[in-house]
C-alpha cells in the first residue's frame, strides 16, 4: 500500500527504503517493545549455548508474563521462519534458562507464564510457501510485514497469526524434521492451555450473559483484525496488544481497558483506577458493567484505547 505525505493540498508518494543493517531493524524494535508488542525486553541475542549453536534475536516478557521470541529478516526468507520454529522448540526444553534471564534482569518477582508462548517474525515479506508451512504447524506464530519510508516513517502490518492447534504428526511428515518436532512441542504446550469463551458465560446468569455478547460485539466490530483470546480469568481483546480485557463475573463484568487513569477525564460511576490494584486483566482502568446503559457510558473509552494501540 502506498503511503503519501500531504502536503497542502497535493498527495506526495513517499519512497520505500530499508535498512542498511538487520541489527538496526531489531535495535530499533528492542528500543520500543511497549510501544509496539507492549512487552519487555529481557535479552537480546541470546546464545542457546555450544550445543545447539543459535541465538535469539530478541527475547521478551509479554503484559500477560508469556515468554516471547521475535526474530528479524532485513529480506524475504524461509530461514526465518525456520529459525523461529526450531527456537520454539528450544525454549520449551530449556524453561530454567529463560526464567533465570527474566530474574537476572526483570527482578526476582516476576513469575513466568507458559501458558502459551509467542514467536514474532519481522520481515519485509513472505513466500506463499512460508505462510502454508505456518498455518500447517499450528504454532502459536506472528508474521509481520514491515515497511520503512524515506520520511523515517515505519509501517507494521500482521499478515499472519496462526491460532488453531497444530495438526497431527503424520500430517507432518514431509515436511522439515525441525519443523515437525517444533510443530510437536507447540501442540503439547497449548493442548495445556486452550481456553474457550464459552467457559467464561459457565453459570452466569442470562442478564450477564447478553451483556457479555454485547461487549463482544462491541470490540470486536471496531476492527476485523481484532483478536479474541479467551484467557483462565478473563477474555482479551487485542490487536498488536491488548485493548481490553473482560472479565465476566456473577453480578457483574469488569472491564481493564489499556488507558491511563489520566486519560478518563470524565469517568462514569463504574470506574476506577487499578493502576496501583492487583488484578487478572491488563490495564490501568478499571470499569464494572451491570447494564447496556452503563456499557454505554465506556464504550468512547475502549475505543479511545483502541485508537491509542494504533489499530
Amino acid at each position: 500500500m502506498p503511503i503519501f505525505e500531504i502536503s497542502e493540498k497535493l498527495l506526495l508518494p513517499v519512497e520505500q527504503k530499508n535498512f542498511s543493517l538487520e541489527k538496526d531493524l531489531q535495535t530499533l524494535v528492542e528500543g520500543n517493545l511497549g510501544a509496539v508488542f507492549n512487552c519487555r525486553l529481557v535479552a537480546t541475542e541470546f546464545s542457546t549455548g555450544a550445543q545447539h549453536a543459535g541465538r535469539i534475536d530478541t527475547l521478551a516478557l509479554s503484559e500477560e508474563d508469556n515468554p516471547v521470541i521475535i526474530e528479524y529478516k532485513k529480506v524475504e526468507s524461509s530461514e526465518l521462519i525456520n529459525q523461529s520454529l526450531f527456537y520454539l522448540y528450544w525454549i520449551q526444553d530449556h524453561k530454567g534458562d529463560f526464567e533465570i534471564a527474566v530474574q537476572k534482569t526483570l527482578g526476582n518477582g516476576v513469575q513466568v507464564d507458559w501458558s502459551d508462548v509467542r514467536v514474532i517474525c519481522i520481515a519485509p515479506n513472505y513466500k506463499k510457501y512460508d505462510l502454508h508451512a505456518v498455518q500447517v504447524m499450528g504454532a502459536n506464530i506472528e508474521l509481520w510485514k514491515y515497511r520503512l519510508f524515506s520520511n523515517n516513517s515505519l509501517y507494521l502490518e500482521e499478515v499472519f497469526h496462526n491460532t488453531k492447534a497444530s495438526p497431527t504428526v503424520s500430517q507432518t511428515i514431509d515436511k522439515n524434521p525441525v519443523m515437525v518436532e517444533a510443530g510437536k512441542k507447540a501442540a503439547q504446550v497449548r493442548a495445556t492451555a486452550l481456553y474457550t469463551f464459552d467457559e467464561h458465560l459457565d453459570g452466569k446468569s442470562k442478564k450477564i450473559q447478553e451483556l457479555v455478547y454485547s461487549i463482544r460485539e462491541f470490540v470486536t466490530g471496531l476492527d476485523s483484525a481484532i483478536e479474541e483470546v479467551p484467557k483462565k480469568f478473563y477474555v482479551a481483546y487485542k490487536a498488536s496488544q491488548n485493548i481490553v480485557c473482560m472479565e465476566a463475573k456473577s453480578k457483574n463484568i469488569k472491564l481493564f481497558v489499556k488507558l491511563k487513569p489520566g486519560d478518563v477525564t470524565e469517568p462514569p460511576s463504574s470506574y476506577r483506577d487499578v493502576s496501583n490494584i492487583g488484578h487478572y486483566g491488563t490495564g490501568d482502568v478499571e470499569f464494572t458493567i451491570t447494564s447496556e446503559e452503563e456499557l454505554e457510558e465506556v464504550k468512547k473509552y475502549v475505543e479511545m484505547a483502541y485508537n491509542k494501540v494504533g489499530g
